[in-house]
């Protein structure tokens, strides 16, 4: 027997523990075994990575990162589905290296063990900020691949003056290096979403880029640039500097032309105008 869910067992699961996917929770459950293990496969997962991985739902990529050797960290918000989670482990890999947390992802800020990586399909309705969330309250996740809406995905993969590019883009930056993998299926979820998906991987830098103060000094600027991203730096940083000619000199003293927009800088070019 696959150590993997299949088709019918996820209806019959479902049915059991009364669960009706919702749109509210972002629930798409991946019925398809093959792309479980293209999942864990592009996400490099070795034997012996310890692996968080949010709203496991019924099970079905939980298992296959369990199939791999990894000992996984289940974060699930669902009564229902962080019960059953054991009990389907226990019966379809006797013996598995599973830890489930009944948590909030958006409030998680302790972990039983460290985790190496994430791998998760995300709830579509809450990605960007569950993914940002794990990445500043858990510098021990070093690499990792998360399944989110194909237009999210390129946004956080998305490089300056792409038409794309935006908060989340620049925000992902921080952390690391961020590239789509490939597209999945509707068809491999239950039920068939009306949104395509994509694969997003990540790898940490080595050195994170500054301290947490002027992270979130970074963070407030690019919100402000890119609500209004049509507008010139000098205009969309005013309200953040108190005037825009305060917003003008910060922009110079970075180096950078205050005519530009929001769009056209990197992560780096917004730290050095916090710096300023």
């Amino acid at each position: 027997m696959s150590g993997l869910l299949g088709p019918a067992e996820i209806r019959d699961l479902a049915e059991m523990l009364g669960v009706n996917p919702t749109k509210k929770l972002g629930q798409n459950f991946v019925i398809d075994g093959n792309t479980v293990r293209r999942i864990v496969a592009s996400a490099r997962v070795a034997a012996g990575d310890v692996v968080v991985e949010v709203g496991p739902g019924l099970g079905s990529l939980t298992l296959g990162l369990l199939e791999a050797g990894a000992s996984v960290v289940a974060v699930e918000i669902d009564p229902r589905l962080a019960e059953q989670l054991p009990l389907t482990v226990q019966l379809m890999q006797p013996g598995a290296a599973l830890t489930v947390m009944r948590e909030d992802a958006l409030r998680l800020t302790e972990l039983p063990i460290a985790a190496s990586r994430l791998v998760a399909n995300l709830p579509y309705n809450v990605s960007v900020p569950v993914l940002l969330h794990l990445l500043e309250h858990f510098p021990s996740i070093r690499a990792g691949l998360v399944m989110v809406q194909a237009e999210v995905g390129e946004r956080l993969a998305a490089a300056p003056g792409s038409k794309v590019y935006g908060s989340p883009s620049v925000k992902a930056a921080w952390y690391g290096d961020f590239r789509t993998v490939g597209k999945v299926s509707r068809q491999v979820f239950w039920p068939v979403p009306n949104v395509d998906s994509i694969l997003v991987g990540f790898d940490r830098r080595e050195e994170q880029l500054a301290s947490e103060e002027l992270r979130r000094a970074t963070f407030a600027l690019v919100d402000a640039a890119f609500q209004q991203r049509r507008k010139m730096l000098r205009q969309s940083l005013s309200a953040v500097f108190g005037d825009s000619a305060t917003a003008s000199a910060a922009i110079e003293a970075a180096g950078l032309a205050p005519t530009l927009r929001g769009e056209q800088l990197t992560v780096h070019d917004f730290l050095a105008i916090a710096r300023a």
